[in-house]
Parts: structure tokens; sequence; C-alpha cells
């Protein structure tokens, strides 16, 4: 039984998730999917790649994620979980790749500059 170990990124969120064929059970942080993501909209995120295949219910997925916010750790699980697949069968690659799966999205927080309040926002001019 082969074990496919891949890494997914977004903003500041990395998942480490382990696939191996099996019944469909997805695991985050040793926690069951509708633990550890209550909202329907993360569950379905993270499972958007096997349902773009077809092959829920096909693979165990035991993810560990760390670091950004619940949005951003569901879209890294997302795209670690396409990598896996690309790995299992190559034929997956060109409707994960289509939909954009397999690109890691470049845009992190921008950060705060010295004098400024924000990133680019000023402090309040005054005349006098």
């Amino acid at each position: 039984m082969e074990m496919i170990n891949t890494i997914g990124r977004r903003k500041t969120s990395v998942a480490r998730i382990y696939m191996t064929p099996g019944n469909g059970t997805i695991t985050v942080n040793n926690k069951a999917i509708e633990v550890y993501f209550p909202f329907d909209l993360h569950q379905i995120v993270v499972k958007q790649p096997l349902a773009l295949v077809g092959v829920e219910g096909n693979y165990d997925v035991k993810i560990n994620v760390d670091g950004g916010g619940i949005k951003g750790q569901a879209e890294a699980a997302r795209m670690a979980i396409s990598r896996a697949l690309c790995e299992f069968d190559a034929e997956h690659r060109g409707p994960l790749k289509k939909e954009g799966f397999l690109t890691r999205d470049p845009r992190m927080v921008e950060r705060k500059k010295p004098g400024r309040r924000k990133a680019r926002r000023r402090f309040q001019f005054s005349k006098r």
C-alpha cells in the first residue's frame, strides 16, 4: 500500500498531507474534518480536488495544518491533495491545473512600513 506525502501552502498556512488508498476518511490535525472545519464551505474547499476527478471515497487523507486562518488552511490542504492526486495518477493533472488547484497563490499580507499606520495607510494629515 503506497502512501503519498505532499505539502500545500496558502498565505501563512502550511498543510502536510499523507494520502493512502482507503475508504475516504479525512482527518485534520487528528480530528474529523467536520470537527476541525465546522463551516461547510471549508469542507467543500478541502474536498474539491477529489470531487473534480471523481475519486471521493477512494483515498484516506491525513492532514496536518499549521499557521494562518481557517480559510488559508483549507486552501493549503486543497493544494496538497491536488498534488497528491497528480502523483497517484498523472491523468488527473490536466483538470486540476485547469481549475487552478496546482498553482501556489502568492498573495500575502504586505508588511507594515515605518512611519505609516498600516502597510500603505498614512497617519491623518493635519495642516495646522
